[in-house]
Order: structure tokens, then C-alpha cells, then sequence
């Protein structure tokens, strides 16, 4: 490919492609390579890329996979993969064969090592885009892109954490667009942090109806890819949003790079009633983050996970398990290229009308004076939770 334009791409994964695509704009020589995004991802991604994949893989690889087919047919020459841990660490491997074995020539790197972010080895992968590049100069955008997403997952964790309670939405909304293409066209730390005060300032002056009626807590709990790209699970958030319903999810990138590790001990200790050690993957944040979003006081949580992802399948028995000693209701929802909209529309609305009549009960039950068990069961009233309160028995 010597006399051959570089045309670069990379699979989507929610508003992290805004980071990458800046990172990549900084890095490459622009008289010899040129960026060419994926398409939005529709369904036909999805339909791409399951054709191409092997049945029983998880569906990240699947739209994977139909982003890199829709980018090469594109005229797309050099993907990037930013990740693809899972598989025993060949994802990235087994995604280049395929695409390999069905015509397509291309160059491919991996960003991310099996054992995680190594700055020098992806400092060689990308000088294959530019071969005068500096490392000083790979330095200062790989840290601009590192505090851009860090930015990035603190303004959408505020947007996440309070978007139902903001009644104006077209202006959260417009922000948040505006936003992401400042952090797409970046030029240095010091604009960065600039527009960090700016949009913060703005998003921060939007008015908060805490009192605002009848809204459920939920949390998101789950594998990583459903989590953060909203249309693998049909904009579940956004859905929830409408629905009246605060939503609170700790995975993000920032968390994933650089938390995660750290936290395991923690985590481990603050589950360790039912897990001794780690689930792989996301499995321990599952268990973990469920027990301290019961203690938060949310009402439901929702636990998402692509088909066939062995550590949340190990988690799931292990949730049932919290499900029934708190009495906290959990859906579990498997997402696959079959996966139906109409369907989940169906059970989030089951869902929420659950959530509202168990908290609806709750909120109109009074603590009763009672002597003792035999005047409770006279009374037909049940203990709940050992909390001093009563509720009327089912």
C-alpha cells in the first residue's frame, strides 16, 4: 500500500467516536491518509454483520463487524479497533479473518492490548499513518483525548443522572449536540477546558423539578457494549426517560480504563456475601453496583447483556438471588440481532407499571403499633424486611 492513501475507520460505540475521530485527526498525515467514519448504525449494520458472523457470538461483534463492512464499502483501507478484550482475547483477531476471508483488503490494528492501554505499542501501531510523527506530539493528543472522554462521561453522567427531571429537554438536547462537536474539532487542552466551563455552566443552569411527581429510580447494570451504545438495546435510557424514569449506569470508558482495576478489591469486598472472587468481564460490577443501588433506595434495576455473554450469564442466579432477599424487582434483557423493539417496548412497560404500583403500596402504607406475632397474624399483617413497618399480606 505504498503509493496507496490510508482511508481510516473504526467501529461506533455511543459518542466515544467524537474523542477517536479528534485523536485520529491530530495524529495522521493528511497528505497520506484521510478519516472516513462508519455510518450511523441502523439496522442494516446489524443485518451486515450478523450475515458475516458466526451464530453464537455476542451481538458487540456483530455490529462491529457491520461497521467495518459498511466502512470498507466505503472505501475504507485501515481499521481500528479500539477494543475486544472478550473471546479469550482473540475478538479482534477472528473479526479481521472473517472480513479477510470475504475479499476485503485492508490494514488493521488493535488499540488496546489484551493486558490493556500500552501508550508506547500504540504509538508504533499508529505511526503507520504518519511516519514523521512525534512522539511528543502523539503524547499531547492521546492526553487530550483521555480528558475529552473523561469530560465527555462526566457531562453525560449529569445529563443521565438528571435528564428526567429537566422539563425543558430540546435545550438539554441541543447542548448535548453542540457539545460533542466541539469535542470532535478540539485543538488543544486549553479550548477543551473552555468548553468544559462553558457547557457545564449551561447544562448546570437548566432547572431541576426534583419535586417532580411519580418518577421511578432505576439502575442499569450489565455487559459494557449494551451499555454504552444506545442502539443495541433500542435507546433503552432514552425510553426509560420518557417514561418518566431516572435512570443511574456506572459503566462508562473513563471507568472501564481507569477504575475498574482499582476498584475490584472493593467491589469483591462489597459483594462478598455472594461472589468470592471476580465474575471476568463485567460480571462483579453486575453484583456490586446492584447491591449499592438497593442501598441507594432505587426502586428496579435492569440488567442488559448481549446473547450468550458467560459472565453475566454467571451473574444473572446470583441477582435472582438479591432480587428475592430484598424484595427488589430485576428485568433481564438479552439483546441479539432478533431482538425485537416492539417486544422490549412491551416488557418496560410491564416493567414500570410494576415499579410504580410496588412503590404506589409502599408510599401508602403506615407503620403500625403491634404487641406481638400473634396480633400480626390476626391483623393479617407481615413483617417487611425487619424494618419496624408492616404491609398488608398478599
Amino acid at each position: 500500500m505504498e503509493n496507496k492513501k490510508y482511508r481510516v475507520s473504526f467501529p461506533h460505540i455511543g459518542n466515544y467516536m467524537y474523542p477517536i475521530y479528534n485523536l485520529l485527526d491530530k495524529l495522521i498525515d493528511k497528505e497520506t491518509a484521510e478519516i472516513i467514519l462508519a455510518p450511523k448504525i441502523t439496522t442494516n449494520t446489524i443485518d451486515l454483520g450478523a450475515k458475516a458472523s458466526p451464530d453464537f457470538v455476542c451481538v458487540p461483534f456483530k455490529y462491529n463487524m457491520g461497521n467495518f463492512i459498511e466502512a470498507l464499502e466505503n472505501g475504507a483501507n485501515f481499521l481500528i479497533q479500539a477494543g475486544g478484550g472478550c473471546r479469550y482475547g482473540y475478538y479482534g483477531e477472528v473479526q479481521e479473518q472473517i472480513l479477510r476471508d470475504m475479499g476485503y483488503e485492508f490494514t488493521y490494528i488493535n488499540l488496546l492490548d489484551p493486558e490493556g492501554l500500552k501508550p508506547e505499542k500504540l504509538f508504533k501501531r499508529l505511526k503507520k499513518l504518519n511516519k514523521n510523527l512525534k512522539f511528543s506530539r502523539f503524547v499531547y493528543a492521546f492526553l487530550l483525548t483521555i480528558k475529552s472522554i473523561e469530560i465527555l462521561d462526566d457531562f453525560e453522567t449529569y445529563m443521565r443522572d438528571n435528564y428526567v427531571y429537566i422539563d425543558k429537554k430540546e435545550e438539554v438536547n441541543k447542548l448535548h449536540l453542540e457539545f460533542l462537536e466541539h469535542l470532535k474539532n478540539l485543538s488543544n487542552l486549553n479550548e477543551l477546558y473552555k468548553i468544559k466551563r462553558e457547557y457545564f455552566k449551561k447544562l448546570k443552569s437548566l432547572k431541576l423539578n426534583k419535586n417532580k411527581p411519580d418518577v421511578i429510580r432505576v439502575g442499569i447494570v450489565g455487559e459494557l457494549y449494551t451499555s454504552m451504545e444506545p442502539f443495541s438495546t433500542f435507546f433503552l435510557e432514552k425510553e426509560l426517560a420518557n417514561m418518566n424514569v431516572a435512570v443511574k449506569r456506572y459503566t462508562t470508558v473513563t471507568y472501564l480504563l481507569f477504575k475498574k482495576g482499582k476498584a475490584l478489591k472493593k467491589l469483591l469486598k462489597s459483594s462478598s456475601k455472594y461472589i468470592t472472587y471476580a465474575l471476568g468481564a463485567d460480571g462483579t460490577e453486575s453484583v456490586a453496583h446492584t447491591l449499592e443501588l438497593i442501598d441507594k433506595g432505587y426502586d428496579g434495576i435492569i440488567h442488559i447483556k448481549p446473547f450468550g455473554c458467560t459472565p453475566e450469564v454467571n451473574a444473572m442466579p446470583i441477582l435472582q438471588k438479591i432480587s428475592n432477599e430484598y424484595n427488589i424487582p430485576i428485568m433481564y434483557l438479552t439483546f441479539d440481532a432478533q431482538t425485537s423493539r416492539t417486544g422490549l417496548a412491551t416488557r418496560l412497560e410491564a416493567f414500570y407499571d410494576m415499579l410504580k404500583m410496588k412503590k404506589e403500596q409502599k408510599e401508602n402504607i403506615k407503620p403500625l403499633e403491634v404487641k406481638n406475632e400473634t396480633e400480626i397474624k390476626e391483623k393479617r399483617y407481615i413483617n417487611d424486611n425487619n424494618k419496624k413497618e408492616y404491609r398488608l399480606q398478599n
